[in-house]
């Protein structure tokens, strides 16, 4: 019988982070929080969302159509699209290059994330599309994204409700999403840029409020990881994602 690798069997779920992190958090705690609501007037809902030093606009704009093949099934749609700005990073980046294999992958992420919250059916026959534009860019824009395009299509939908345009809200949980990763062989919470270049293992994790699990993506950039160090990551995740939809109630005055 051919007998696993030593280091696979050996290695813990969890550890105590062996050096401290660039900005002196603790491993389970998450980056500075902050979001600001209404900051582009003249669409149905927005947010700016803060995850430390990563910013994203969020806007959601309400269209009174669907695409082609959902016209007539009496549903609507809910989509995004992502890009980063220029400079959003260290180096100015063309804007030509945001239209690319790895914003579509995070904007078609960023929209079944928000459609596992949303009844389609109560949407009626119209479109939400979300725009998420990373303003800066230092780690977890991905999942910052999602976290913000819930709370600019919560207030999307509220547009709606006083307008007379929705009888009862189509939204049936909150949505929110966070890294979590190997650093150094440790567990640690919401990634930034210096630790997400330098991880063994980088996860990003999308859960709902009550709890269910919309998406978990993770890959091992050297060593492979095992199911118990995953159970781990995606535990920590877990814990990382209700503190989220904590600050997301009380950013729209639900808490």
């Amino acid at each position: 019988m051919t007998r696993q690798p030593k280091a696979i069997r050996e290695r813990p779920a969890t550890v105590e982070a062996p050096v401290p992190r660039p900005d002196g958090r603790s491993p389970r705690q998450l980056r500075s929080f902050k979001v600001e609501r209404g900051v582009a007037r003249s669409a149905e809902g927005s947010a700016l969302i803060r995850m430390g030093r990563t910013r994203v606009l969020c806007t959601a704009s309400v269209e009174d159509r669907v695409p082609g093949w959902l016209r007539g099934k009496a549903q609507g749609w809910v989509t995004a699209e992502y890009g980063m700005l220029p400079r959003s990073t260290t180096e100015r980046t063309p804007r030509t290059s945001q239209t690319g294999g790895r914003a579509q992958e995070i904007q078609r992420l960023i929209g079944r994330s928000l459609r596992a919250v949303t009844d389609l059916q109560r949407l009626g026959e119209r479109t939400v599309k979300i725009d998420c534009d990373v303003i800066q860019a230092d780690g977890g824009t991905r999942t910052a994204s999602v976290t913000g395009a819930f709370v600019a299509l919560h207030d999307a939908v509220g547009t709606l409700l006083r307008g007379g345009g929705l009888p009862e809200s189509p939204l049936r949980d909150f949505v929110a999403a966070v890294s979590a990763g190997l650093v150094g062989g440790a567990p640690v919470l919401d990634l930034d840029y210096t630790e997400d270049s330098s991880c063994d293992t980088d996860m990003n994790v999308v859960m709902t409020g009550s709890g269910g699990v919309v998406e978990v993506q993770g890959t091992a950039e050297g060593e492979p990881f095992t199911l118990a160090q995953m159970d781990a990551l995606v535990a920590l995740a877990k814990q990382g994602i209700a503190e989220l939809i904590a600050k997301q109630k009380a950013a729209l005055g639900l808490s």
